[in-house]
């Protein structure tokens, strides 16, 4: 075995402890026995493809502990599947270690393939309470945007001062935050599928934050146009974070999700803008 090829298979060893690591305490944490089962099925696997892969380098490896801790973090942050679904589309097997393997054990890289298909299986089959809610999430995140970045812009340049803008935006946010939450809160008790008190909480509630947001810079800046312009990059920032996270535990594309949000978001403001803009100039309205 070339030395080239002894670094490639243990950079693999590594991969593999230190994936192992990642399932065996989120395993441990785990309330719902069939999820539990689930991670004990992947977990043998891991434990598998490690042991081969000792056999081959004839040394043990330690599991990166920086990595370790992310998953850890990024699971009681975000979630158990965003982490786990995150580190499944990181470092895995690469081609390179495929080809070595087959020069040792032909059928074991088809094995890895395997098993590596299984597992991205497993995981789509895991159940969380946070993600029965991302619907309600959309809802009050999408709403927010489309209909806030488009009165801010109106706003902008029919009542010109920031503050007032900010106030305006706010109260109207709120309004619309309630509102949304009461709408959720009937169409989910129509359904009967989930919670809906909890549908309308997250409705309301990520409705109310991302207004907060838009209208900080308001309050912060006393040139309108630099404040909409702040509160559009903020925009972006939040559909962007925003996209990132359903695509990957929905497995789904970011690209058109991301920039689909971003035109109507933005489509939205354009139009508001200018027809803010002609109010100000054929009804002279200067606040």
């Amino acid at each position: 075995m070339s030395g080239q090829e002894f670094k490639i298979l243990c950079k693999a060893q590594k991969n593999e402890i230190t994936e192992l690591e990642i399932y065996s305490y989120l395993a441990k944490k785990e309330q719902y026995p069939e999820n539990k089962e689930i991670l004990n099925l992947i977990i043998k696997d891991e434990k598998r493809h490690y042991e081969f892969l000792k056999s081959l380098t004839k040394k043990d490896v330690k599991p990166d502990k920086c990595r370790v801790f992310l998953y850890i973090f990024l699971a009681k942050l975000l979630g158990r599947t965003f982490a786990l679904k995150l580190m499944e589309k990181g470092e895995k097997l690469s081609q390179k270690t495929y080809a070595i393997l087959e020069k040792y054990h032909p059928e074991f890289a088809n094995i890895f393939h395997q098993e590596q298909k299984h597992e991205r299986m497993l995981l789509n089959m895991l159940k969380e309470e946070k993600l029965e809610y991302v619907g309600s999430f959309i809802l009050g995140l999408n709403d927010a945007l489309v209909e806030l970045t488009g009165a801010l812009a109106g706003l902008t340049l029919s009542l010109v001062k920031t503050k007032l803008i900010a106030f305006v935006g706010l109260i109207t946010g709120i309004a619309a935050s309630l509102s949304m939450a009461a709408s959720e809160y009937l169409s989910t008790k129509e359904e009967g599928t989930r919670n809906p008190l909890s549908s309308a909480f997250v409705t309301g509630l990520t409705y109310f934050l991302t207004v907060l947001i838009l209208v900080s810079p308001f309050f912060i800046f006393k040139n309108n146009l630099l404040a909409l312009l702040s509160s559009l990059l903020l925009g972006i920032v939040i559909i962007l974070g925003f996209n990132y996270y359903v695509s990957v535990v929905k497995d789904i594309s970011f690209k058109e999700r991301f920039l689909e949000m971003l035109l109507i978001s933005f489509g939205v403001a354009a139009f508001n803008f200018i027809l803010g803009f002609l109010i100000k100039r054929y009804f002279n309205i200067e606040i």
